[in-house]
């Protein structure tokens, strides 16, 4: 029988990490097209802080979290590509509620499970996992030649973005904040790494590659690299700001590009990138079987119990953690 509510962590107001409440809320139905997912794990990523400082607005109250691991439950109307008793993943969701017990998620953006892959590491690739899989291959087509400069490459997506480029025959100059992210950088492939403490890390590369020579800079880090990161890049190269941790870019003038050297500059989110039930499930059978196969290492840095949310965003937020953050309902 489905319970009548389940714990979740509820926001009612904005602010920082205190107004992460856990709350006794309704279990949800599955309406047309959705599965209920009791869960297992559910995915810490910075968009939930953006959403609980209003950065990204969302109406009050609401259950935070977009990204989750676990077992459908029951089906709404309509579904008939998967059944109760089915392991799924999701890495995004209109709905949000993904810290919580259970979730009500679109069918079409639940992916089975394969045998082989536990539900933690399942929920730990799916949205870092896909959106490092976007960058290497689609937003700049990684190949053999290249130089990619990954900022935060001890990170969740930072990780597996640095494997996926290796894996397509880039050279990688990975950035990290300590010398025990740079230790799992170097694990991780990178071919050079740099510690933000030892001094300005747009010098630092340039004295490893020259002058205008990296061919993509994948930054997530935002108000505080993104200039160097442009600076480093060869005429036509490509600044790919997928996140902005340090804090939001301001407007940049499309001259700036010009005089750069007929620069690319593109702000890309998942969302764009499994636009389509085959492109959702194609990332994710090509990030699965790479797991399965040995190929890729996804590490999970941390697990909190579903009550410790608010620690889990204050770790996030101090850069402390490395890897994937997980809440366990």
């Amino acid at each position: 029988m489905v319970a009548v509510v389940v714990k979740a962590i509820r926001i009612d107001r904005l602010g920082g990490p205190e107004v992460l409440s856990p709350a006794d809320v309704p279990t949800p139905s599955p309406q047309a097209g959705e599965a209920l997912v009791r869960q297992s794990a559910a995915g810490v990523n910075f968009i939930d802080v953006y959403l609980r400082t209003g950065l990204y607005k969302r109406d009050l109250p609401f259950v935070v979290g977009a990204e989750g691991a676990g077992v459908v439950e029951a089906v709404g109307e309509g579904v008939t590509e998967l059944k109760a008793g089915d392991r799924v993943a999701y890495a995004q969701t209109p709905n949000l509620g993904g810290y919580a017990e259970a979730n009500a998620v679109p069918a079409r953006q639940l992916v089975p499970i394969p045998d082989g892959i536990d539900d933690r590491t399942a929920c730990a690739v799916m949205l870092q996992g896909m959106t490092a899989h976007y960058l290497a291959t689609d937003t700049f087509p990684l190949r053999a030649g290249h130089i990619a400069l990954v900022h935060a490459a001890a990170g969740g997506v930072g990780g597996i973005l640095v494997q996926l480029a290796k894996a397509r025959g880039a050279t990688v100059i990975a950035t990290v904040g300590t010398e025990e992210k740079a230790a799992l950088a170097r694990g991780f492939g990178a071919d050079h790494v740099i510690n933000y403490a030892d001094g300005d890390f747009a010098a630092a590369v340039r004295a490893i590659v020259g002058e205008h020579a990296v061919d993509v800079a994948y930054d997530s880090v935002g108000k505080e690299t993104w200039e160097r990161s442009l600076s480093l890049l060869r005429p036509r190269g490509l600044l790919a700001l997928f996140g902005n941790s340090s804090g939001p870019v301001p407007g940049i003038e499309p001259a700036r590009l010009a005089s750069g050297g007929s620069l690319f500059l593109t702000r890309p989110t998942l969302g764009n990138y499994i636009a389509t039930r085959e492109e959702l499930l194609g990332r994710a059978r090509d990030l699965f079987e790479a797991v399965i196969g040995g190929k890729l290492h996804v590490r999970v840095g941390a697990t909190y119990p579903l009550a410790e949310a608010a620690q889990s965003h204050r770790d996030l937020e101090a850069r402390k953690t490395t890897g994937k953050l997980l809440l366990i309902p």
